[in-house]
């Protein structure tokens, strides 16, 4: 909803008569850093080059995490989500680049890519009851592979030309990780630095420094220091100091705040950094990162949109045709033939109107679609009319999914109500 609503007041704003003061806000240079280590830039970049790598961090956490002991941790139950996703972006790119082929605009072949996870998951939570929990996680696991391909589209196609200087810095970033995960540093806040070495390494590399995120969230250890059973006998040890130091006369101060240091030590090395960081960065993610994202470039002004103009029609119609029809077409029929072929099997609780529904709802572009839009038509007169393009043609994804689900899907009993319907009837008889 907040992610909703920061799209409509973008939109609102850019085309109220308030819209110069929305252009300049987002072109205000901002200066980070101290004398000679500064960098000035704008807004809109430290947003999408600067706080969109925690996005792309916490996708990479996403991704760790499924491969380590998710759905695509095994071949068997991965392989429906990925021909799904495959067919899911294959035919919207394919859609859009015939329509745009042998112009300018053909560049912006992935903007169609690409599905908002946020976006998706919020519409299937509309339908309630009637989505079983194993679409859900279809769903979920399509949009992850969904952001793998996203990735890969942009590090190898929408990144300027490989500077090597660059490239050995990013790669001291990774060297510097690795050998601290060597030496046991566990705590997250050192890792700050090596991670912006990556980023500038990117950046100077010509690779987008998004991706330094993604290769920071891959390199984070996906098992626990101390899992439960470790976490139970630090905490027992912790507790019997505590208990020692107390029942001194005279304990000093300084060691009950050591046993209490061991205690979050233990609560922190519980889990897996993978799923610590994860819980973490989400809320700043999607409360913050996401809408502000959605702020800075949802903000179309449709009077300068011309929509009429020959070279930009096909980028509309491309964009919208390929979100609408080309993700549901391309995940149905990639799934169909993935089972034909024996390659994948149709999860208990699945049916084909429900995988037709997830292909409706990952029609669903938005956060991508439009950062992927963005450096397609950086400085482009496409640039606004592919972001219109996707907004309405996400709503319209949006719609038809809840539709569609009220329609094709049945409601799910409550086993709790179903359980004491029973006990009220024996009740009646009795």
């Amino acid at each position: 909803m907040l992610l909703l609503v920061a799209a409509v007041v973008a939109l609102v704003w850019a085309n109220s008569p308030w819209s110069a003061s929305y252009e300049h806000l987002w072109h205000a240079p901002v200066t980070f850093g101290i004398g000679a280590f500064s960098s000035t830039n704008a807004v809109h970049f430290w947003i999408n080059d600067g706080l969109m790598v925690v996005f792309f961090f916490v996708v990479g956490l996403e991704i760790r995490r499924e491969v380590h002991e998710g759905e695509l941790s095994e071949l068997r139950r991965a392989a429906l989500p990925i021909a799904a996703a495959l067919g899911g972006m294959l035919v919207p790119a394919t859609i859009f680049w015939s329509i745009n082929r042998g112009l300018p605009s053909q560049r912006g072949w992935g903007v169609p890519m690409a599905t908002d996870i946020a976006f998706a998951v919020g519409v299937l939570a509309l339908l309630g009851k009637r989505v079983p929990p194993a679409l859900r996680v279809l769903l979920l696991a399509l949009a992850i592979i969904d952001d793998i391909g996203a990735i890969i589209v942009i590090a190898l196609f929408y990144s300027s030309g490989i500077s090597l200087s660059g490239l050995l810095l990013a790669l001291g970033g990774v060297a510097g990780v690795l050998v601290m995960q060597r030496l046991g540093v566990r705590r997250a806040v050192v890792y700050v630095l090596p991670g912006f070495i990556i980023w500038l390494g990117c950046l100077r590399a010509g690779i987008h420094p998004t991706i330094a995120g993604v290769i920071l969230g891959l390199l984070t250890p996906a098992k626990a220091w101390l899992g439960e059973r470790g976490f139970l006998v630090a905490i027992r040890h912790a507790v019997e100091s505590f208990r020692g130091e107390s029942a001194r006369e005279h304990h000093r101060a300084e060691d009950l705040l050591g046993s209490l240091g061991h205690v979050r030590e233990a609560q922190r090395e519980a889990v897996a950094p993978v799923v610590r960081l994860q819980s973490t960065l989400h809320p700043w993610v999607a409360f913050i990162i996401m809408p502000l994202f959605a702020l800075a470039n949802a903000g179309v002004n449709l009077r300068g949109v011309g929509l009429s103009a020959p070279d930009v029609q096909p980028v509309v119609i491309g964009v919208a045709l390929g979100l609408v029809l080309g993700k549901p077409v391309g995940i149905v029929a990639m799934s169909y033939l993935a089972v034909r072929l024996r390659l994948a099997v149709v999860p208990a609780g699945v049916n084909w109107q429900g995988l037709g529904l997830v292909g409706v709802v990952a029609g669903i572009g938005f956060t991508m679609a439009i950062f992927i839009a963005g450096l397609a038509f950086a400085e482009s007169p496409s640039l606004g009319p592919a972001k219109l393009a996707i907004l309405v043609a996400s709503v319209v994804s949006g719609l038809t999914a809840v539709l569609a689900g009220k329609l094709l899907l049945r409601r799910v009993p409550d086993p709790r109500a179903a359980a004491t319907a029973s006990e009220a009837a024996a009740s009646a008889e009795t």
